[in-house]
């Protein structure tokens, strides 16, 4: 677990307070952070279009529950997935990696297409070239246009 703690003697550790106390403090602190992140995700369908919605951080810890989202949704056959990026405030390559996957797995069958603005959804988006091939729009409304067109 402490991997990047520098290594430290026995006699060292015991001699009160020093590196174990620094590592257990450290335990508590990165603990503390993964239980703060938080993604909370919805569903709902418009004809035969479903729009999956995420909020919060999707990074390595929450990016489980974004896959099971996107699957369930799935599972019910539309004709097209949206994802909604809109409320998301942090994006992290887990959760990209996720959009990838699923993209492979469900063209041509499903049309997927991603709904984010701003830096933090869609510029990383851009930059890793994940927007040309999964089309990304600014709201769902014109994501959901697009689809009916």
């Amino acid at each position: 677990m402490f991997a990047c703690a520098p290594p430290y003697s026995l006699e060292a550790a015991h001699a009160g307070g020093g590196p174990v106390e620094e590592q257990r403090e450290a335990a508590v602190e990165h603990s503390t952070a993964a239980e703060a992140t938080n993604c909370q995700t919805s569903e709902r369908w418009l004809d035969r279009v479903v729009v999956v919605s995420v909020a919060g951080v999707v990074d390595m810890l929450t990016a489980p529950q974004l896959e099971d989202a996107i699957r369930k949704a799935v599972s019910q056959e539309p004709a097209a997935l949206v994802v909604d990026f809109t409320a998301v405030d942090f994006l992290a390559s887990a959760g990209m990696g996720i959009l990838v996957a699923v993209h492979d797995e469900v063209t041509p069958k499903v049309t997927l297409c991603v709904v984010a603005e701003g830096p933090a959804t869609s510029r990383p988006l851009k930059l890793l070239g994940i927007a040309d091939i999964i089309p990304l729009y600014s709201t769902v409304d014109e994501a959901v246009a697009a689809l009916s067109a």
